[in-house]
């Protein structure tokens, strides 16, 4: 059976801060945004540019969002870092980094479809998953205005309302969500590895925001979560609020959860689904030679 990576050391916060003051001031952060995302929605939004592919889009409120983050967080805390999806990175002296997301699922933001959120974290270490120590983090779904927040150590809560991963029985009876990438061949291997785990569980949930699915996770609405791809702007609030809730974030082949694959749920079941997924060799693309062992 695969390993689960174990937890990083705590590093020492700055003398100024507190993982409670970093939890407010991200949720501060995240709900001013999605305020902002809410009352200047136009009724038919234009995709400005794209990233990665075609079909992965980025409109103008994405860049306005993401430059309102910036422009609070520096006048916040100017020696801090940020990582975000949409702008240049921004180097900072503190050893703390802002890792943000304007919109997270906007794909759902472009068609209407209520589900896209504001992600903030902030991180010690390298702004990557599976190196850094998340601090702090707050996902604010901007259609209802549902808000899930955690601090290391703090525990994780919606709207002040502590939340509790799951215990379902068995892998047969667990909800598990997904997610597809933007490029065709690999979001073609994820629909063939999907075929291969939705006999095994209750069935498969795609919502298309990562950040609004692992808070899900947290809450129990979803048993288990898995995904190839994710950005560490996609993660860094949402996979904090899950652990904080008592779930487990890892990757395969006993690796830590990282842009190769991010698996997430109950200690008791994780085990069996990253087995289902090095199986079907989740984390390549298609090509044998992609498979990692």
């Amino acid at each position: 059976m695969t390993a689960i990576p174990p937890l990083p050391d705590i590093p020492p916060l700055p003398d100024d801060v507190s993982v409670t003051s970093l939890r407010k001031l991200a949720e501060r952060l995240a709900t001013t945004a999605g305020a902002y995302v809410r009352e200047h929605r136009p009724e038919h939004v234009v995709v400005a540019d794209t990233k990665s592919s075609e079909v992965d889009p980025v409109t103008a409120m994405d860049r306005a969002v993401e430059e309102l983050l910036r422009s609070m967080i520096a006048a916040e805390r100017p020696d801090d870092a940020i990582l975000g999806e949409e702008g240049d990175d921004v180097a900072g002296t503190s050893g703390l980094t802002w890792v943000v997301d304007p919109i997270d699922g906007t794909v759902n933001y472009l068609y209407g479809v209520a589900g896209f959120a504001v992600s903030v974290a902030v991180v010690a270490g390298p702004p990557r998953p599976g190196e850094w120590t998340q601090l702090a983090g707050c996902v604010h779904s901007v259609p209802d205005g549902r808000t899930w927040t955690a601090g290391l150590g703090e525990g994780a809560t919606r709207d002040g309302v502590p939340v509790r991963v799951s215990t379902p029985a068995s892998l047969a009876t667990s909800l598990v969500g997904t997610g597809f990438g933007y490029d065709a061949r690999r979001r073609t291997h994820q629909a063939q590895v999907l075929t291969r785990l939705i006999g095994h569980v209750r069935d498969i949930r795609r919502l298309g925001a990562a950040s609004i699915d692992l808070c899900l996770l947290a809450e129990g609405a979803l048993d288990l979560y898995y995904e190839r791809g994710l950005n560490p702007w996609d993660v860094a609030a949402g996979s904090l609020v899950a652990s904080e809730a008592g779930a487990v974030v890892t990757g395969l082949h006993g690796r830590p959860e990282g842009i190769d694959m991010t698996v997430v749920g109950g200690p008791g079941l994780v085990r069996e689904l990253v087995a289902l997924l090095e199986e079907a060799g989740a984390d390549g693309d298609g090509d044998p030679s992609d498979r990692v062992v």
